[in-house]
Order: C-alpha cells, then structure tokens, then sequence
C-alpha cells in the first residue's frame, strides 16, 4: 500500500496530541507502519497546532508537504482553512464547525471571516463537517471533541470499529473511558 497521511490541526489544548496517539495506535495494531510528528508551535498559548501522522507499507518520513494530505482534521474552522494547501485534490477534511477567534480577531486587528465552511466547500475539497463540541458536551465533557473527531474519521478507513475501541482502552486514562467511548460512538454515529 502507498502511503497515506493525514494532518490534524487545531488549537492549543484542544487534544490534538492525543487524538494523534489514538489514530497512530489504531493504525499500528491494524499492521501499518506509522510514523508520527508533533509541530507544537505556540500551543500552550492557543497557538496552532499540527500533527502529521503518516502510514503504509513502510513510511520513510514523518512529515507531510503541501499537497500531500489525505485527509485533514481539523479542531476549528480557521485552522482547516490555514492548512488547506496541504490537502490532495481528492483529500477530505473532517472539521468540528467550532470556531476560536486567535488573537489578532481577540484585540481587533482583524476579523474573524463568518463564512469559512462555506469557502471551505467553495475551493472543491471533500468537506465533512459536524458540530464535535456539541456532542462532545453530550458525551459528557467539551474537552473530548478529540474523540468525537476520531470517531467521525473511522468512517474513512477499513479498519474494525473494535480495534479503534482497543485504542482508546490503552490510551485513555480509565477514569475517562466510558465518556470518550461514548464521544467516539458519537462521532462514529452521526
């Protein structure tokens, strides 16, 4: 199999790094060979933040260049557009409709464009966009609009609905389990 990359992107403290561990444990347990690589930026001050997670037969380099990514995850509207360069032709952004204003929109310099699903669809990428933190709030906790995420990309990969459970099982501190499987199952179903 020729290599596949998916890019997630968002905000600081959204739960990219984590959802990048639960995709890159799935698809290592599904026999791929996975090569993971975390941009931090500036994320702990709600700067962006990028993780390329790459895999297939063999993956010689964890970086993703411009118009190489499959798929795209995005945590919030503006960090979708800011990374759709990356995107192939026939790429497909899963995206949470949220929207963060950065800080620049914050202190007024500049505003925040109200219409960026909207361009989003309008430049022909595959768009699939739903509300996470709502149901991330029905899961129980805004903080698992990660897991709603990755449940929502399950629908792209033959992978068995088990194996992305066994994931979340081994990364998720058990306290938290049951809330994100249901995140996940949320995402999954919607």
């Amino acid at each position: 199999m020729s290599t596949k990359n998916v890019m997630i992107v968002g905000v600081g403290g959204q739960g990219t790094l984590l959802a990048s561990r639960i995709l890159g444990h799935v698809l290592v347990s599904a026999g791929f060979d996975v090569k993971v690589s975390e941009v931090h930026g500036m994320s702990q001050r709600g700067g962006s933040v990028v993780t390329y997670v790459r895999y297939g037969d063999e993956v010689a380099s964890p970086i993703i260049d411009r118009g190489e990514a499959d798929f795209i995850v995005s945590f919030e509207l503006l960090e979708a557009a800011r990374y759709l360069p990356f995107l192939k032709m026939d790429g497909t952004i899963v995206t949470n409709t949220q929207e963060i204003d950065p800080l620049p929109v914050i202190t007024g310099d500049v505003e925040y464009s109200r219409n960026l699903l909207e361009d989003l669809k309008a430049t022909g990428a595959n768009v699939d966009a739903m509300d996470c933190l709502m149901l991330a709030e029905e899961a129980g906790s805004a903080k698992a609009v990660n897991v709603v995420l990755m449940g929502r990309l399950s629908h792209y990969f033959d992978i068995p609905e088990e194996k992305w459970l066994a994931s979340l099982e081994a990364i998720v501190p058990p306290r938290f389990l049951a809330m994100n499987k249901k995140a996940f199952a949320l995402g999954r179903s919607n």
